[in-house]
């Protein structure tokens, strides 16, 4: 085999090989045994016929055209292994010359991993913002632990935020109920906000048995986006009671002894939350530091399929959140045209940050163990809400094992740039990021983790306790 490659861009090249017949025969020997256990030739048995009775019966082409078919992509690995190419999508091959018992001559153009120098990623430096615990975030979050443990009382009132009420709800247009616009005896927290415009305002006011008709928009369904009248009718009102925060909850709602030492424990808990999104900035802050370093050339149909692929996540759970692209970007204070310019721009980053910590694993010669895949593989499935075990043979058996290596590869090569550079806060104070997970993740110490979770725990005991009584 003779291999020649032509770089069309930085991101795709194109190659030209050429094949020698005795270097088909091989495949020729297998492609006439196979089509001899295909065929039926009066006074030869079924798998003995002979190559010449073939060429006879069907002709050459089809013996050819099998061959070819067997030998092309074997050749086509190879000459990526000769010329140090990693493909990035399927080939498109084309058979320019076809000389029988002479030469086979195929091209393969295809997307490939650009080549540029690795920059030094060796003691970055980044900054990220100060850890701030401030009174009010310690009070939203005993504020949801009372809320955990409240009770709801009927009221003879008009509904007020905050208030839960139980609604029937009907969206029609043209005077007509559309499909799937109409629910009945829902509880509702007037406020809450995220289920349909309009809706909170309409419901401030009412009391039980009295109904409201307002305009509004659909946020799903075939009809998303298409103005509606909404009918909504209030048939009960309750007001949320919580408890006092005193000792008595503390004792009721944690394993804590005193409303202070609560407090005390929220605050910490706070604390590692914070301290967890610091370090996860901070990572951020130093991939976007040897990004700044170097200038890679992408491919833009990666670049495109990964736009497209996030504008759809985007678009879907904005749709499970009942909530309309014109709303999400009102709320964000963007326009169209900004949104797509960061989704440009993040999905150019985050391919340019791929490129650059394939190359830090493969200058490093990171290896996995079964261990770290195993880990990975329960991590994931957890992310995704499965079972570890159906989520690993699906990984499997669709062949995406190494595309979890090469996440865990990353990971590492992520790590490593990260434990070695200095990133300080606001204040001056250097930042610890020795907790990274071989996938790159952030992870918390093991007694922390636990302690963290206790208080949880106790409070969804003593919550589903109180229940009970």
């Amino acid at each position: 085999m003779k291999s020649a490659v032509e770089t069309l861009s930085p991101t795709r090249a194109k190659l030209t090989v050429e094949v020698p017949f005795e270097e088909l025969k091989p495949s020729l020997d297998a492609a006439y045994q196979k089509i001899a256990k295909q065929i039926n030739v009066p006074g030869f048995r079924r798998g003995k016929v002979p190559p010449a009775v073939i060429d006879r019966q069907i002709g050459r082409g089809p013996v050819l055209d099998e061959a070819i078919n067997a030998v092309v992509p074997e050749q086509y690995m190879a000459a990526l292994q000769e010329h140090d190419l990693e493909p990035l999508a399927q080939p498109e091959i084309e058979v320019t010359k076809l000389e029988d018992n002479d030469v086979l001559e195929f091209t393969a153009e295809v997307d490939v991993k650009p080549d540029f120098e690795l920059p030094s990623y060796d003691g970055l430096e980044a900054s990220v913002e100060d850890i701030e615990i401030t009174d009010a975030d310690v009070d939203e979050q005993v504020e949801a632990l009372r809320e955990r443990f409240g009770t709801l009382a009927p009221v003879e009132r008009a509904a007020a935020e905050g208030d839960f009420v139980t609604i029937d709800l009907v969206a029609a247009k043209g005077g007509e109920t559309v499909e799937g616009g109409e629910v009945t005896g829902m509880s509702y927290k007037v406020g809450r906000g995220g289920m349909i415009d309009g809706l909170d305002e309409a419901l401030v006011g009412l009391s039980a048995d009295e109904e409201k008709t307002f305009d509004s928009e659909l946020v799903g369904g075939d009809l998303v986006g298409e103005p509606v009248q909404v009918t909504v009718k209030v048939s009960a009102v309750q007001e949320q009671q919580l408890p006092d925060f005193d000792d008595e909850f503390a004792q009721l709602a944690s394993e804590f002894d005193t409303a202070e030492e609560l407090t005390a424990d929220v605050r910490e808990r706070l604390g590692r939350g914070k301290r967890l999104e610091q370090a996860a900035a901070a990572r951020d802050a130093v991939l976007e530091a040897l990004l700044e370093k170097v200038s890679i050339p992408l491919p833009e149909v990666m670049v495109t399929d990964e736009l497209n692929a996030r504008r759809q996540n985007v678009e879907q759970q904005l749709a499970m959140a009942g909530i309309t692209m014109e709303k999400y970007l009102e709320d964000e204070g963007q326009t169209q045209e900004e949104f797509e310019a960061d989704l440009d721009r993040r999905v150019r980053d985050a391919v340019a940050a791929q490129f650059i910590l394939d190359k830090i694993a493969k200058k490093e010669e990171f290896g996995i163990d079964q261990a770290e895949l195993s880990e990975h593989l329960v991590r994931r499935a957890q992310q995704s809400g499965q079972d570890p075990q159906e989520f690993a043979n699906h990984m499997f058996e669709h062949n995406h094992i190494p595309e979890l290596v090469q996440e865990i590869m990353r990971g590492k090569a992520l790590a490593t740039i990260v434990e070695a550079a200095t990133v300080k806060d606001g204040s001056g104070n250097v930042v610890e990021l020795k907790n990274l997970r071989p996938d790159g993740t952030i992870g918390e110490p093991e007694a922390e983790s636990a302690e963290a979770e206790s208080t949880d725990e106790a409070g969804d005991e003593a919550a589903a306790k109180s229940d009970e009584d």
